[in-house]
């Protein structure tokens, strides 16, 4: 599907290494554009459904096979676009995504598939978004931030492993993928990120 294609609403995905702050700024956005007079859904991957649970699951029960792992996150997303995204898109929704398939571009990327098969398996059903906000963080702050949650390191937070990640999403070079220095305060970022919008024609100058 074309990044050009006509559609009625807007799809725009967060992306990151953990610790990036996705969730913090899809909800400080999804205000911004209510008051604008928008209607908004936002929602993650891996999703909470059959194929997204077990998914979430495996960080700390045991990861899958590459080749289960990737028709896993396949069929997940299937699902997703078709009984939420594309019926948002059409009714003219702006759909925030907490992940996409550039995250399985990266994370699967790093386990030996081809990036170029992901992106292309993917696309052959999954809308290109109109923007990739890649919020940016060096590796340490993202191990920093996730140790202060308490929760422990899984498989897929490893220092080296969140190296590899942030270099395929820095490798991806096309008009939809924006970097935003997320390495900075919450309302500086919020800043960085409605700025972006308005240079990509998603949101009107203020």
């Amino acid at each position: 599907m074309s990044f050009t294609e006509n559609r009625k609403g807007k799809l725009i995905v967060f992306e990151g290494i953990d610790g990036a702050g996705k969730s913090t700024q899809i909800q400080l956005l999804k205000e911004k554009l209510e008051k604008l007079g928008k209607h908004v859904i936002t929602s993650f991957e891996p999703t909470s459904g059959k194929w997204g649970s077990l998914l979430r699951a495996s960080g700390s029960t045991g990861r899958y096979s590459l080749e289960e792992e990737a028709e896993l996150f396949l069929k997940d997303r299937r699902e997703h676009v078709d009984t939420l995204i594309v019926p948002a898109l059409e009714r003219g929704d702006w759909v925030l995504l907490d992940r996409y398939y550039i995250s399985m571009m990266a994370y699967q990327g790093i386990r030996g598939m081809n990036i170029k098969q992901i992106r292309e398996l993917n696309e052959k059903f999954a809308p290109v978004p109109d923007v990739v906000l890649w919020l940016d963080i060096p590796v340490k702050e993202s191990l920093n931030r996730i140790g202060m949650r308490g929760l422990g390191v899984n498989s897929f937070e490893k220092e080296e492993s969140l190296r590899q990640c942030r270099a395929i999403f820095e490798s991806i070079c096309e008009p939809w993928m924006v970097r935003i220095d997320a390495d900075a305060v919450i309302d500086l970022v919020v800043q960085r990120i409605v700025r972006s919008l308005v240079e990509h024609g998603i949101l009107p100058e203020e």
